[in-house]
């Protein structure tokens, strides 16, 4: 049993990065599909899948890579809120990831957005991510 989810999605996509993987499997969850798509619309990864095992279901995400130099899209992925201490911001308290070159992921009363999504819209909430 994981205790935490999200710390656990973003481990898997770590490590296998750091092994060179192209394919990385993770157990689904409706939270986890939507960090997935957020992945894929801000283009730090190549395609993903979501797979119907009869159980709570599989996300297939490809991972991207530079073609001249291996090196992965995502640099680093950092959780910021945590079981033990949520970390929860208004709109004018997001902070920029490298100067806006990165991407911070919240959770919100109008569902999981990007730090630039959730200021448009003027709402706070948990910041659950920052990804790089």
């Amino acid at each position: 049993m994981v205790t935490d989810p999200i710390a656990d999605f973003l481990t898997r996509i770590r490590n296998a990065q750091l092994a060179g993987h192209r394919l990385v499997e993770i157990p689904a969850s409706n939270l986890k599909k939507r960090l997935t798509e957020i992945l894929y619309d801000q283009g730090y990864i190549l395609k993903y899948k979501f797979e119907d095992d009869n159980k709570q279901g599989l996300i297939k995400i490809a991972l991207k890579y530079d073609p001249s130099t291996k090196v992965p899209a995502i640099r680093s992925l950092e959780r910021v809120s945590r079981p033990g201490l949520r970390q929860y911001a208004k709109p004018a308290e997001i902070k920029r990831v490298i100067n806006g070159l990165g991407v911070a992921i919240l959770s919100t009363s109008k569902g999981v957005l990007t730090d630039k999504q959730a200021k448009a819209q003027n709402v706070g909430g948990e910041v659950l991510c920052y990804i790089s």
